[in-house]
C-alpha cells in the first residue's frame, strides 16, 4: 500500500457544506492524516492540554462520530482509483498502528 496515492474524502456532521477531502501520496500517510485529524479535535476540545494519549477504541469512536469517511486508494495495474468504507479505513487504521508499535 505504499505509495498508492490516496484521497480521503470526509464529512463532519450531517451538515453536507462539511464535506471535504484530503490528498496524501501513500495510504501510511492518509491514515497519519486521520490521526492528525483526531489530535487536532482533541487539541481544540482541550487547548491547555500539552500531552495526551489515545487508544484505538477512541480513534475508531473518532472515525464512526463523522457523518461519513471513505478512501479512494490509486491501482496502479487498472490505472483508477478504488474506493474503500469505513470498516476498511478502521481496519487498515489498526495495521498501520501495530506496525508503528513495533518500530
Amino acid at each position: 500500500w505504499a505509495g498508492r496515492h490516496t484521497i480521503v474524502l470526509v464529512q463532519p456532521s450531517p451538515n453536507k457544506a462539511s464535506r471535504t477531502f484530503m490528498d496524501f501520496s501513500s495510504l501510511n500517510q492518509a491514515l497519519d492524516g486521520i490521526c492528525a485529524r483526531y489530535e487536532k479535535k482533541i487539541m481544540d476540545i482541550n487547548p491547555m492540554a500539552r500531552n495526551f494519549t489515545y487508544d484505538i477504541t477512541d480513534l475508531y469512536n473518532f472515525i464512526d462520530g463523522l457523518a461519513d469517511i471513505s478512501a479512494l486508494v490509486y491501482d496502479h495495474q487498472l490505472q483508477a482509483f478504488l474506493p474503500y468504507d469505513r470498516q476498511w479505513i478502521k481496519q487498515k487504521m489498526f495495521q498501520h498502528l501495530k506496525n508503528q508499535a513495533r518500530q
